[in-house]
């Protein structure tokens, strides 16, 4: 094999290699954005939560007001919390089936690669 050829054959090795790095990271960044997102919006609703929560203990008229209104809202927090789940487990199988779409493409071109016949 010639210089040049083994060349142009490292070069274009080299090349897929950033292509399937950048393709990784890119996807490691919509998973991180995916799954921070999720945790923004929870972290938003129990500072919703202990704002309400505040507010009724200044304005509860009486002790049975109050702790009947604690536990709708413990309630809501447990409802929200399996809504949240539900929504982060079918998240991390979309990230896991987007891993693993990428891993066979990356296999294909490899096995393709492999099935060039060298020049002789």
């Amino acid at each position: 094999m010639a210089q040049n050829e083994t060349l142009k054959i490292m070069t274009d090795l080299t090349n897929k290699n950033v292509e399937r790095m950048n393709a990784l990271g890119e996807l490691n960044l919509r998973a991180w954005e995916r799954m921070t997102a999720r945790q923004m919006d929870m972290l938003g609703f129990f500072m919703d939560q202990t704002v309400r929560s505040m507010k009724l203990a200044s304005e509860s008229k009486s002790y049975t007001d109050l702790v009947k209104a604690q536990m709708e809202m413990a309630k809501e927090v447990g409802e929200r919390m399996m809504d949240e789940s539900k929504t982060s487990l079918k998240v991390a199988a979309e990230v896991r089936d987007e891993y693993r779409e990428w891993y066979k493409q990356g296999m294909a071109e490899v096995a393709q690669g492999l099935r060039v016949p060298a020049a002789a």
